[in-house]
């Protein structure tokens, strides 16, 4: 399946990036990552960081599916509102789920400004701006229950939005504590980090089955190159949720759409560069990048598969474009580059991570939603305490056996059990 269509930014600023090779035979080892995006990158990190030995597979190459296509946007902020989650899972289990993205956002950037190379982190602001007056009840109530649950942030009236910007919008919600990121750098440099600190990575090295062991302890891991014998499987295999069997992980998987402008002189009129979102769903979403350029995504449309054609494409690239200029009328921005690229999200707007409950020992890292990055993070984590084990209080939240998943897997009533 392919994840994404057209010409991608993020590769291009790193062409120099470290291969690895093809598994040749049979390996042992405590951990099998399948997977070697964000997710899986992020966790074989984390594992060999903590001296877990863990071998991580990639059918392609590190970082070539959705991950060189993430717009790199870290904000602890979801696509689901904190007060939306609590009218589904509790106050407090949103509260404390929001927290977790806080804090992921933060170790993401600690783990970022330690690693050898630039990976192009810069702590910023956001702007959550309401699409629409009507939107501004609901944004309000949100700054309320953030507030009242310490989380820093600041409400802006329409004046205030004004001075700062050359557009006007009713309110919004400024957030302290984001960041942007170069994902295709992150993702190259923590795996330089994580195979030094003695993570085995196999690239050009697909999966085929995943079988119980004849002993009946751990599991056999085959693959087009070899068989890996291990104790736990983790499946952080992005948007192709069937390569994770079982039966609980149902998701919708879309697609959306995304620009990277040639460079500009300057960004006049972008107060402190912030990171702008909006209540509109599907929401416009803007960035910039330090070779000054602009990124632009959105336009999600219900389609598992990105398109297939250049008309396509530059059909929805123009309307980004065209979105942009009406924010920043006096910016002169051109599409250098442009792709269409699949994402997945849960019914409920959690990711799905934890062990499955049907097969011991084999887990879910599936960051589905807006705020894939921190879900890997959360994900990562959940995995590491888990093997470990520590407690994680987040681990319980985002269970694949959650309320949820346990009704999506009776009307599935099916699912391959390996």
């Amino acid at each position: 399946m392919n994840l994404h269509y057209g010409s991608l930014y993020w590769p291009s600023t790193f062409p120099e990036h470290s291969t690895y090779p093809s598994l040749k035979g049979d390996k042992r080892t405590r951990v099998a990552i399948v997977g070697g995006g964000m997710s899986g990158v992020t966790c074989g990190y984390l594992l060999a960081k903590s001296g877990i030995d863990t071998v991580l597979l990639e059918q392609r190459q590190i970082a070539s599916g959705s991950s060189s296509a993430n717009t790199g946007l870290l904000q602890y902020l979801n696509d689901t509102m904190m007060t939306e989650f609590a009218s589904s899972i509790g106050e407090e289990r949103a509260a404390t789920f929001y927290r977790a993205c806080e804090d992921a956002a933060e170790k993401i950037g600690l783990i970022a400004e330690n690693l050898r190379r630039d990976v192009w982190f810069n702590r910023r602001s956001s702007l959550y701006f309401a699409s629409s007056p009507s939107d501004v009840p609901a944004l309000e109530k949100e700054f309320d229950a953030l507030r009242e649950r310490g989380f820093a942030g600041d409400w802006w009236d329409g004046d205030r939005i004004a001075e700062r910007f050359p557009f006007r919008r009713e309110a919004a919600i400024v957030t302290r504590g984001d960041a942007e990121i170069n994902p295709f750098r992150f993702v190259h440099a923590m795996a330089e980090e994580a195979a030094d600190a003695g993570l085995s990575i196999f690239e050009n090295t697909a999966m085929t089955s995943v079988e119980r062991a004849d002993s009946g302890e751990g599991y056999v891991v085959r693959t087009t190159e070899g068989d890996i014998k291990a104790n736990h499987v983790v499946y952080a295999v992005g948007y192709t949720p069937e390569n994770a069997g079982g039966k609980w992980i149902q998701a919708s998987i879309n697609r959306s759409y995304a620009i990277a402008t040639a460079p500009l002189d300057g960004f006049s009129g972008w107060h402190e560069r912030f990171l702008l979102w909006e209540t509109a769903r599907p929401y416009l979403y803007v960035r910039t990048t330090p070779d000054n350029r602009i990124v632009a995504g959105g336009l999600d449309e219900s389609v598992r598969y990105p398109v297939l054609t250049g008309r396509e494409l530059r059909a929805r690239s123009m309307r980004l474009l065209s979105e942009v200029k009406k924010l920043f009328p006096e910016l002169h921005p051109s599409v250098r580059y442009e792709w269409c690229a699949s994402f997945g999200e849960s019914a409920d707007g959690l990711p799905w991570i934890g062990e499955d409950p049907d097969r011991p020992g084999q887990y879910y890292l599936l960051g589905y939603g807006g705020n894939g990055t921190i879900y890997s993070m959360i994900g990562a984590e959940i995995v590491r305490d888990r093997l470990l084990g520590y407690p994680n209080e987040i681990a319980d939240i985002v269970r694949p056996d959650r309320p949820i998943g346990q009704a999506f897997g009776e009307a599935a009533g099916k699912g391959s059990s390996s």
